[in-house]
């Protein structure tokens, strides 16, 4: 069990490259982990030892009846949850079942979703890792490209100043042209966002529209009065259920037989989705207030220049206004994103150059009245002579 949980750990390394926001890491790195950890808790359990006990009569084998009522899925009284325990019904939803066909339906309610709760936390823990694995694709190892192991500041000078000319002319050369990588990045964050909200309500689908209002439930059952309280938790995963076997009798006659099932296995599913409910919600507001940020920034370049500088207090904050002001929203992303993976000072000195020649080419192209637009068809020698 415990290589199991080694072997997640692989799974997951955090690259020392940072190529998103914190708020994204922790959907496909922690939220991936605890899913795959639950789906494997689950699945043990469920295959390991009995994930259903059911007390029967002499007639039928106790394997049988335990296999017949796992497969079939049990059921339980839904008028009987209020009534009171030990005096009216012996568990909470164990009752005697209302007699006429009709009504016997009505009553009960079934539970088969315990034998896909393994399943389903698995194929979660892969819809939170679509996103991240859509924008490493997409980011095609540009930061890493860029970097040059530019992020440990201890090399030779002259690697260093070939380094950042290299890194420089880059930046010069496809200003304004990042755009569309970065809006993918954002992409991948709604997406993250949406996936949220959405796994939500798939599992609000799962447990027949339980799970939307959960955790004020379970608060609001540990806030109630003592004496008449009924647990929420009972109504989802309930650990005492009814099953009917049906088998011919010695002459013929169909034979029901009742029995009732313990549910272990339930004491497990419950802490796992309430904690799922609570680590949701929050991942969900973070989620939406980084969503909310993305778009503040792509509307206001003055935004883009104040977190730049909060960011990197290194960095002159003339040349964070002239790079702001002479860029897209793109270039501002690649290189805040540059920033946290390069050694500050080389950030700095980098940044102090592109603004130095986005200055100077400003100023050349003022005079001949032509309008700014470095891109990649000019040929780095000329864009030498220019700056």
């Amino acid at each position: 069990m415990l290589d199991i949980f080694r072997g997640l750990k692989n799974l997951i390394k955090v690259s020392h490259i940072h190529i998103d926001a914190p708020v994204f890491r922790l959907h496909y790195t922690f939220t991936v982990m605890i899913l795959v950890a639950f789906s494997l808790i689950v699945t043990t359990r469920q295959y390991v030892g009995n994930p259903i006990d059911c007390v029967h009569t002499k007639d039928i084998p106790e394997d049988v009846l335990n296999t017949y009522c796992w497969i079939h899925s049990t059921y339980t009284i839904s008028t009987s949850f209020k009534k009171k325990l030990g005096e009216e019904v012996p568990y909470p939803g164990v009752d005697t079942s209302a007699r006429g066909a009709s009504q016997e339906g009505r009553d009960r309610k079934y539970y088969g979703y315990y034998q896909w709760v393994c399943f389903c936390l698995f194929f979660q823990a892969i819809l939170f890792y679509t996103p991240r694995w859509l924008w490493k694709n997409w980011e095609g190892g540009k930061i890493h490209a860029l970097m040059m192991d530019l992020d440990i500041g201890i090399c030779s000078e002259v690697e260093k100043k070939q380094k950042k000319k290299l890194l420089l002319d880059y930046l010069w050369e496809n200003l304004r042209y990042h755009n569309w990588w970065a809006y993918r990045y954002y992409l991948c964050e709604l997406l993250a966002f949406g996936n949220v909200v959405g796994q939500m309500f798939l599992m609000d689908k799962f447990f027949d529209g339980a799970f939307l209002r959960f955790g004020i439930e379970v608060l609001q059952f540990m806030e109630s009065d003592e004496e008449t309280r009924i647990d929420p938790l009972v109504y989802v995963f309930p650990r005492m259920t009814k099953c009917t076997f049906h088998k011919f009798g010695p002459s013929g006659e169909v034979e029901r037989h009742d029995a009732v099932c313990i549910l272990p296995l339930n004491v497990v599913n419950e802490k796992i989705y309430v904690f799922l409910w609570f680590w949701f919600i929050v991942l969900g507001a973070l989620s939406l207030l980084t969503v909310l940020y993305r778009g503040l920034i792509i509307l206001s370049p003055r935004i883009r220049v104040y977190l730049l500088r909060l960011r990197y207090p290194l960095i002159n904050r003339d040349d964070i206004d002239a790079i702001v002001r002479r860029s897209k929203m793109g270039d501002w992303f690649l290189l805040y994103m540059l920033g946290e993976n390069v050694d500050s000072v080389i950030f700095r000195d980098v940044m102090h150059e592109l603004a130095q020649r986005l200055g100077h080419h400003h100023q050349h192209h003022h005079h001949h009245h032509q309008p700014l637009g470095p891109g990649p068809r000019h040929h780095p020698s000329n864009l030498l002579e220019t700056a």
